[in-house]
C-alpha cells in the first residue's frame, strides 16, 4: 500500500539518506527512532508535504513524485493524516475544523446536511458529544480533546490509509493510553492502513503489526515487535533499554 524507494532529504545536514520500506495493505505499522531521526519528515514527504531530494513514493502504485496532480489528488482522497499537536484552526469552531478533512471538490459539491452527517459520525467515533463540542473552538477544549478532534477531521473523508504523526506528544500517561486505544479501534474497524510515527515504544510495539526503527537516516530495523524487543543489535537494544526507563519514569511523575 505504501512504499518508500531510496528517500533522500536533507536541510542544512542530511535527515534521510536513502530510506527504503514497504507497508502493506491493512497492516498497521509503527515508526520508532530518537529525535532528529526523519520520522516526521518521512511520514510528510507521503502527501508531498514534503519533497524529498531523491526518491519516490508509491501509494497503491501510484507515483507521489513521478504522477501529474490528478495523480497527487487522487493519493490525498486516500489518506487521512493525523498532525502532530492536532493542528486545529484556532479560528474554526469544531465543526468547521473536522469538515476541513473533506476533500475541497466533496466539500464544495455535498449538500450541508450530508456535511454535517459526516461530521456528526466522525466526533462519534472518536468518542467526542457532537452536542458538547461542535460549536467549540480549539482553546475550549482539553489537550486530549484536540486530538480526538483531529483524529476526527482525519478519518471524516473516509481513507484507505491513516498517518499518525506523533498523535499522543504532550498527553499524560493516562491520556496517552485512551489515545493509543483509540487508534488501535479506528485502524480495525475502519480496515485502513496505518502508518504510526511515535515516540511511545511500549504502546506502539503493543498495537502494531510491524515496526521499523530509524537511525542516521536509514532504516536500522523493521520486523515484528517480538523481534524488535529481542534483537541482538546494541543500538536497537540500547534504544529499547532507553525507551522503557523513559516510560517508567512518566508513569512515576505522573
Amino acid at each position: 500500500m505504501i512504499s518508500y524507494r531510496g528517500i533522500y532529504k536533507s536541510f542544512d545536514l542530511p535527515v534521510l539518506s536513502g530510506v527504503d520500506l514497504t507497508v502493506d495493505t491493512g497492516e498497521m505499522f509503527a515508526l520508532f527512532g530518537p529525535s532528529g531521526t526523519g520520522k516526521s519528515v518521512l511520514l510528510k514527504t507521503t502527501l508531498a508535504l514534503i519533497t524529498p531530494d531523491r526518491g519516490d513514493v508509491e501509494i497503491d502504485g501510484l507515483s507521489v513524485y513521478y504522477g501529474n496532480q490528478e495523480t497527487i489528488d487522487t493519493v490525498r482522497r486516500k489518506v487521512g493524516y493525523v498532525f502532530q499537536y492536532a493542528a486545529l484552526f484556532d479560528s474554526l469552531n469544531v465543526f468547521d475544523n473536522v469538515a476541513m478533512g473533506l476533500p475541497e471538490e466533496d466539500l464544495n459539491q455535498m449538500p450541508k446536511l450530508e456535511v454535517a452527517r459526516k461530521v456528526w459520525k466522525s466526533l462519534e467515533m472518536v468518542n467526542l458529544d457532537p452536542h458538547e463540542v461542535l460549536a467549540k473552538i480549539p482553546s475550549e477544549l482539553s489537550g486530549g480533546m484536540k486530538k480526538r478532534v483531529g483524529i476526527a477531521r482525519a478519518v471524516v473523508g473516509q481513507p484507505e490509509i491513516l498517518l499518525w504523526d506523533e498523535p499522543t506528544t504532550g498527553l499524560d500517561p493516562v491520556n496517552t493510553a485512551a489515545i493509543e486505544r483509540l487508534i488501535a479501534r479506528l485502524s480495525k474497524e475502519l480496515e485502513v492502513t496505518s502508518l504510526l510515527v511515535t515516540h511511545d515504544v511500549e504502546g506502539g510495539l503493543e498495537m502494531c503489526d510491524r515496526v521499523a526503527m530509524l537511525d542516521g537516516g536509514v532504516v536500522r530495523f523493521c520486523g515484528t515487535p517480538e523481534e524488535f524487543r529481542g534483537s541482538p543489535d546494541t543500538v536497537v537494544r540500547a534504544f529499547v533499554d532507553r525507551a522503557a526507563a523513559e516510560a517508567a519514569l512518566d508513569m512515576v511523575s505522573s
